[in-house]
């Protein structure tokens, strides 16, 4: 018996010993990483379901099954560069995936390129060929086509795809597109009023009927088919948003606002704001905050909610309250991480830089890893002009994450303008599915014209003109045309971009250029005069005709326009800078006194407050200009102009010499090959008594070509380091050039009272 018992046992402790094993096998615990992953997926836990697949690739590399769950994994948190490679390395271990098959293809198919267009149409037609009846992949197959043009390819494939899957929505909707390409119109519309037949109870297709005969202007069956959704489903927020906005494109204000207030109401978050975002459109900015509180107060839990209130505050210029909210916010969850990135603009956007570094580094001690942190941290670098660190940071960005194309493109853009070659580095390193956007392609352009290599800039401008005319593409298009000097084909191009973008001076700028190319400036100007006439209320504009009637010598019409660009836009200073520096050569000192004084009133301008300070020390009203000069230095440390006028200012008024010699000094050291700045560092070391350093400075400013005064002070320095002789020869070529300075008179007294004194002129 006990025998029997122990054979029993020891047959029990194999078979478990057996399983145990093939518990542990690679096999099995792949798999079971595999269930792991996808229900986390179902839970909406991207970030932990990626980690399971790959320990079921780490566990088993040859399971072509976990590379395509990591693949769908990667797709739910838009990282498609990533979901292509783990589809394709599904399909080297199992080239006869479907789903691997269809996902690249899909994948594919997304970008307008048509190199990668035209592969995904051979991976289709091949999936479609060992599985005819793939609806899927027939619908892919026909969108793909599409996107080449090829209609009418493209119909037969949706019309398959239709047959083994009636009820699929997206593909009606489809194939219509395809037949309103064919200009086949009927056949758009029998095709969505199938696809209603064919799905009787969803308000869905009717919804998608409806947009149609809107599209179509045919806006009372539009309505109908709204209300005929509405019907069958009431809670169908598809079908309420669709009528609202068609009331409101009739007209039917009160209608429209309160079938938007109605949305606000419903379960599902993307249809809660739609009021407030109708209020806000509609130009009634309290109203919509209102809103957004309420909504955001009903569910202090949602962020996004949150967000979009304190963007409101900023638009509506109420900032303190929306420092209130996140202060609030803060203080009962320090570690709120949103709050203190959204609290880190608003310090950004009140220059308040300190406060923002604070909040930025709270949040990157906590997430050392995120990009939005770094983003933000690039926009404060920038703001406080420290253009290497800015790039950094957005470098960081990239390698955080590489999909966020406008980082991509801003940092291409920063460096465009003094190292071509490293934004082209920087464009090429966009994922593949990226290489081919729009927006790539024009900075990739931009590069190849700053590189000088115009036939690589001419393939991209094809390229991107044969996906879309842009105005970008097509003022590159006009350049490389202008460089060939076929000026009126470049004059057709900017036109064509100029109906696109109207207030884009740089197409104007290029416009005039491609006139003046041919020594045509009446015909330039005639140009610019008809394009400001037809958009008269664009204070740009006018600001450009101003510049160019000044560059054609009208002062009288450039001020005028520089007036009506400021009347438009009390805010262009730019304008309001040349109606000063007018008045300031016309020696009008009360109305550019005014000009400048109504700039800085609204922000701190260095450049108007050199200017005021020049003026007034013009009107002699040396210590108001010493104020300005002073304000300068500290909001642009590198003003050498501003430095070189406080120490002429402080030497030769208030007599304070030693700082006087540090403002010069300061100035010499910025602008090292100036005359005039030699000049004033000269003069104050000849009033610190430093004769000999004196003249080593004004010798150099004299043979810089300084002018007069420079010689007046060289002559001063001469004599009183015993060079007498050489003094009086400098004296006498100065008054030569210039006898009416006030230099000319402490010379010649000087030399009456020290040395013998020169013929007067």
């Amino acid at each position: 018996m006990k025998s029997h018992s122990r054979k029993w046992l020891s047959l029990l402790l194999l078979a478990l010993a057996v399983l145990a094993g093939c518990s542990r096998s690679p096999e099995a615990r792949s798999a079971r990483y595999i269930d792991a992953g996808k229900k986390l997926l179902t839970k909406h836990d991207a970030a932990r379901a990626i980690l399971q697949f790959r320990n079921a690739i780490q566990v088993l590399p040859t399971n072509p099954e976990a590379y395509y769950q990591l693949g769908m994994a990667y797709i739910s948190v838009e990282n498609y560069p990533r979901a292509l490679a783990a589809f394709n390395e599904t399909l080297s271990l199992n080239p006869k995936h479907t789903g691997a098959q269809l996902r690249a293809a899909q994948l594919l198919a997304s970008v307008d390129d048509p190199d990668t267009l035209k592969d995904a149409q051979q991976r289709l037609k091949a999936l479609v060929a060992d599985t005819p009846q793939n609806a899927d992949a027939l619908h892919a197959l026909g969108l793909t086509e599409l996107k080449l043009n090829q209609p009418s390819d493209a119909v037969q494939h949706l019309e398959a795809a239709l047959v083994f899957a009636p009820q699929d929505l997206v593909g009606a909707f489809t194939l219509a597109q395809a037949k309103l390409r064919q200009n086949d119109m009927k056949g758009a519309e029998q095709v969505l009023h199938k696809a209603c037949l064919d799905s009787p109870k969803s308000a869905d297709a009717l919804v998608i009927l409806g947009r149609f005969y809107a599209f179509q202007s045919r806006f009372s069956e539009a309505e109908d088919q709204f209300h005929r959704a509405l019907a069958l489903a009431p809670k169908s927020g598809e079908a309420l948003f669709n009528l609202a906005l068609l009331e409101n494109q009739l007209g039917r204000k009160q209608e429209a606002e309160q079938n938007f207030k109605r949305l606000s109401a419903f379960a599902d978050e993307n249809l809660k704001p739609l009021y407030g975002l109708y209020l806000f459109q509609e130009g009634r900015q309290n109203e919509a905050i209102r809103e957004f509180e309420r909504v955001a107060k009903s569910d202090p839990e949602n962020r996004a909610a949150r967000s979009r209130l304190i963007a409101a505050y900023q638009i509506a210029n109420r900032t303190p309250e929306a420092f209130k909210v996140l202060n609030a916010v803060l203080k009962s969850n320090p570690s709120d991480l949103d709050a203190l990135l959204e609290r880190s603009e608003l310090f950004l956007a009140s220059k308040k830089f300190d406060d923002a570094e604070t909040d930025l580094n709270r949040v990157l001690h906590n997430k050392s890893d995120s990009a939005e942190a770094h983003f933000a941290l690039a926009k404060l670098n920038l703001a406080r002009g420290n253009t290497l660190t800015y790039r950094q940071e957005l470098d960081e960005v990239l390698r955080l994450n590489p999909l966020l194309l406008p980082v991509r493109v801003e940092l291409a853009k920063s460096l465009l303008a003094d190292n071509a070659r490293a934004a082209l580095t920087v464009l090429e390193s966009a994922p593949p599915l990226q290489k081919n956007a729009i927006p790539i392609i024009e900075e990739r352009n931009w590069a190849w014209l700053g590189i000088g290599n115009t036939t690589q800039a001419r393939e991209g401008v094809n390229q991107g003109l044969a996906l879309s005319r842009t105005p970008d593409l097509l003022l590159q298009d006009a350049i490389l045309k202008m460089a060939a000097q076929r000026y009126a084909e470049a004059r057709i191009s900017l036109k064509e971009a100029l109906e696109k973008a109207p207030d884009d001076i740089r197409l104007l700028r290029v416009l005039a250029g491609s006139y003046a190319a041919e020594k045509q400036i009446p015909a330039a100007l005639a140009e610019v005069r008809a394009h400001a006439a037809a958009h008269p209320k664009s204070s740009e504009i006018k600001y450009f005709l101003g510049n160019l009637l000044l560059e054609t010598g009208n002062q009288a019409e450039a001020k005028q326009a520089f007036s009506e660009a400021v009347r438009l836009n009390p805010g262009q200073t730019p304008a309001v800078m040349e109606l000063a520096r007018m008045d300031l050569k016309q020696a009008n000192w009360t109305d550019a006194k005014q000009q400048l004084t109504n700039i800085l009133s609204s922000a701190e301008n260095p450049q108007a407050r050199l200017w005021l300070g020049m003026l007034e020390e013009s009107m002699g009203n040396h210590s108001a200009a010493m104020v300005d000069f002073r304000k300068v230095t500290e909001a642009d440390p590198d003003n050498a102009i501003a430095w070189n006028n406080l120490a002429y200012l402080l030497t030769d008024y208030l007599h304070q010499n030693d700082e006087a010699l540090k403002a010069a000094q300061k100035a010499m050291e910025l602008a090292p090959d100036n005359p005039d700045i030699q000049d004033t560092l000269g003069w104050t070391l000849y009033q610190k008594g430093l004769y000999q350093n004196a003249v080593t400075q004004l010798q150099s400013a004299v043979a810089k070509g300084g002018g007069a005064r420079p010689e007046y002070h060289l002559a001063m320095a001469y004599l009183k380091t015993g060079q007498g002789s050489l003094g009086r020869t400098t004296l006498e070529a100065a008054l030569h050039k210039n006898p009416g300075l006030l230099e000319a008179r402490l010379a010649q007294e000087l030399f009456r009272t020290e040395g013998s004194s020169p013929r007067t002129r």
